[in-house]
């Protein structure tokens, strides 16, 4: 969700179509975690129906580039993770079976 805001304010249906898989309810609730934390700002506009946007704050800013630090490190050592994966994976079926 913090990547999706990074450049720009989306609302509510714009988030639920962009996360594939999310319900109403687990978008709703996260959403409300990050304002509560500060991270994101909810912005309602007085029309009818109700238009509210989402968007970053300064401190998510700062929060998405150590995530993004992350992500390129994870992207950059996959071929070792998907293999010690499959080495755990494996030694768990030998487990198994001598059980």
């Amino acid at each position: 969700m913090i990547a999706l805001l990074e450049h720009r304010r989306l609302r509510f249906s714009e988030l639920m179509r962009e996360i594939d898989g999310v319900s109403q309810r687990m978008l709703t609730v996260t959403l409300r975690q990050l304002e509560r934390d500060g991270l994101v700002e909810r912005t309602v506009h007085a029309v009818v129906p109700p238009k509210v946007e989402y968007e970053l704050t300064p401190l998510a800013v700062t929060l998405h580039r150590t995530i993004q630090t992350l992500v390129t490190w994870t992207e950059d050592h996959q071929r070792e993770i998907v293999a010690a994966r499959q080495a755990y994976d494996a030694r768990a079926a030998v487990d198994q079976l001598s059980r």
